[in-house]
Order: structure tokens, then sequence, then C-alpha cells
């Protein structure tokens, strides 16, 4: 008996359940769009009755998704463009709904991504304090990992750009940006779309490096990439 419990104190606990799940997007028609906007907010409450009327066209994204992920795993998702991998991570985190199924979490699923949004007219400095304040970081606790946050993401090593507004940043620098303030903090669930695509090999080596630490901590780790060497290098499966 006491055998049979220490296995089962060997076996790590699921943080994510994904049980067959269908995702579907309304997309309207031609002339779907036409009247004013009492004549739009008629066709939402009737929907059901009218989307073939109105032209509204439905678009299945996920179809029948099914997995268990557990605490410590980092999982890689590789698919085409519209093959619905971001769909399914938004899903994760609860900002999508599902058309049929469900997905079940244990803790608070994070979501970064390469369009997170920051606020395009603050610094890069007031970012990261934005960006930690809304992880659930203390004002202290960002203050003490600020320069670590700025360092990791490298955008101060031709210039002191932290100090200049994030529109202003390339697409890999306010990438690079954003994974660093998201990596600065254990996570339950890190959701991670397309981050690991942005800087240079340098920057890459220091995100894997950061993700198998967040996975030492009992974190769970979602990974999208069009790099099937990030995959390999950074997930289990």
């Amino acid at each position: 008996m006491a055998e049979n419990a220490n296995i089962n104190d060997q076996v790590p606990a699921p943080t994510v359940i994904a049980d067959s799940v269908d995702i579907v997007y309304r997309v309207n028609g031609t002339g779907a769009g036409k009247g004013s906007a009492t004549a739009a907010l008629n066709r939402i409450l009737r929907r059901e009755k009218t989307e073939k009327a109105s032209g509204v066209r439905k678009v299945h994204a996920v179809k029948k998704v099914s997995f268990v992920a557990y605490k410590g795993e980092a999982i890689g998702l590789i698919g085409t463009n519209g093959s619905g991998k971001s769909t399914l991570l938004k899903a994760v985190a609860g900002l999508l709904p599902v058309e049929s199924g469900a997905i079940y979490t244990d803790g608070q699923p994070s979501l970064l991504g390469v369009n997170a949004a920051l606020m395009g007219d603050l610094t890069g400095e007031r970012n990261v304090y934005l960006g930690g304040l809304a992880m659930g970081m203390s004002r202290e606790q960002v203050k003490e990992r600020y320069q670590e946050i700025v360092d990791f993401s490298g955008i101060n090593e031709k210039g002191d750009f932290i100090t200049l507004p994030m529109r202003t940043y390339s697409s890999g620098m306010g990438a690079r940006l954003r994974f660093s303030i998201a990596a600065a903090k254990d996570h339950d669930v890190l959701l991670i779309d397309e981050a690991l695509a942005t800087g240079d090999r340098s920057f890459q080596k220091r995100s894997e490096q950061r993700i198998r630490e967040l996975r030492k901590h009992a974190g769970t780790v979602f990974l999208v990439s069009h790099n099937n060497k990030s995959i390999r290098d950074t997930c289990d499966r």
C-alpha cells in the first residue's frame, strides 16, 4: 500500500486538460455589416435564427482537440499559419470561448504573445512596471528585478532604448521586452506565442534557459513556434 502511495506521489499533477475542444469563429459575409448600429444589434440578438440569412460564415479554427499537460512539462505547438495554434492558446488562457468540449486549468494561465498589448506611448521603463504589476507583482518586486528584465531583453545593447516610447521599437525589440517581463515571474501555466522567433541566437538561448528554469519551479510551458529546432531544444513533446 505504501509502495502504491509512493508511486502516486511521483506522478506529476495535471495543470491543463482539454477535452474534445471545438473553437468556431463567426465571420460576417457580404452585406452583413450594412445598416445602423441598432440593426446590427438586432442581428446579434437574433443570431441563431438569422445566421444563414445574414451571410454569417462559421470558421472551424480548432476541431476535437484533447490533451493533458502536467507540471514541469514544456509542450510545443507546431503548425502552418491558420492551423489554430494561437487560437488554442487563447482558449487555454480563457480569452476565447469554446464551441463545444471543455478546458480545465489548475492555476492561472498567462498568455505571452508577440502582439500582447503594453502601452505604445509609454517608455519601455514604464511598461516594465506596468507589465509586472499586471502579472500580480508588487512595485517593490518589479523594482528589484527591473535591471535584470532590461538586461535579459538586450534592448539597451545598442543604445538607451528603455527610456524611449515602445512605439519606436521594432517588432523584435517589443517582443523581447514582453518575454523578459513575463519571464521575470514564475507562472502556473505560461503560454508563449512566437516569442522565441524574435531576436538573435544569444537572446533565443537565454529564453530557452529561462523556460527550463520555469519548468523547474513546477510550472507548465506551452510554446508556439515555426522554428522546429526551438521546439526540439526546449520542449518535451
